[in-house]
């Protein structure tokens, strides 16, 4: 029951953060150091990828008529949109499925930590205050992600590949390019979201087959843990989604600027206390 409970709260961060620019995957590794979930090493590296499974499923959900090419309420005109706009978001997550595929492991290895993570956060948080500062006196070109043309979409997708880095945050690294690269906050916002569904499920596929082929044992608990958090993730991602776009339509990035630098500086004070004591 503890660990279903922990799970719930894995959850919890998982659909929050997800969506908003500070770093899901950050904010599971810095989780994970205070509330650790008592599985194996292997399981857990999976679990924290898998859970965003529960997360994607939010942005069908929210977006299905949008995103759906065979709707019957959709003229020709319509659909032939929404064809290009998937091409679009193809072509968008080409960059961070190649440099994924080639480093993955080796991310695994070397970034996956809190000192990455708070230096990404606060790296980022300063990004982001600077670009709202200069973007105060722009006016965009792309109001809507249907004006999105595919060498922006290829643009966008650069600036995913930067989320591969844990601490940086694939919706913010993309909000952000969108921004510098002239697009409106609230077609960046949701155009990210439609290029996470196969990025997060081609990492999700990924991380699952690697630990398939490792032959570990899951254990009942484990099975309950990844279900629990998928679900949880769900549920609390679609009411984020929704705030966010709310948000972005009215606001600035700039206060998820100052909370990434508060964060970042906590986390590595907090850090260098405990290893001096």
């Amino acid at each position: 029951m503890i660990e279903i409970l922990k799970a719930i709260f894995f959850g919890i961060v998982e659909g929050i953060t997800e969506w908003l620019p500070v770093s899901s995957t950050g904010h599971l590794i810095l989780l994970d150091t205070f509330i650790h979930l008592d599985v194996s090493e292997a399981f857990y590296e999976m679990f924290q990828v898998v859970i965003q499974l529960g997360a994607i499923l939010a942005v069908i959900v929210l977006f299905f008529r949008k995103l759906n090419p065979f709707a019957p309420s959709k003229n020709q005109v319509q659909k032939k949109a929404t064809w290009s706009l998937w091409f679009k978001v193809v072509v968008a997550v080409v960059p961070s499925a190649v440099v994924g595929l080639l480093l993955d492991d080796w991310m695994d290895e070397h970034l996956y930590n809190y000192i990455v993570v708070a230096i990404m956060l606060i790296v980022y948080g300063i990004a982001f205050l600077f670009v709202e500062k200069w973007n105060a006196s722009r006016s965009f070109r792309i109001k809507n992600v249907y004006e999105i043309d595919y060498r922006t979409a290829l643009l966008m997708g650069a600036f995913q590949c930067l989320s591969l880095i844990p601490g940086t945050s694939r919706s913010g690294s993309t909000i952000l390019g969108a921004i510098i690269l002239g697009v409106a906050r609230p077609a960046g916002a949701e155009f990210s979201f439609f290029m996470a569904i196969p990025t997060m499920l081609g990492a999700s596929a990924l991380k699952l087959v690697k630990y398939l082929l490792e032959g570990v044992q899951t254990s009942g608990t484990e099975i309950a843990v990844l279900i629990v958090g998928c679900v949880v993730s769900f549920v609390v991602s679609l009411l984020v989604i929704k705030g966010l776009m709310e948000y972005v339509r009215k606001h600035s990035f700039s206060v998820f600027g100052i909370y990434r630098i508060i964060l970042g500086i906590v986390v590595l004070g907090y850090f260098a206390i405990i290893s001096m004591i």
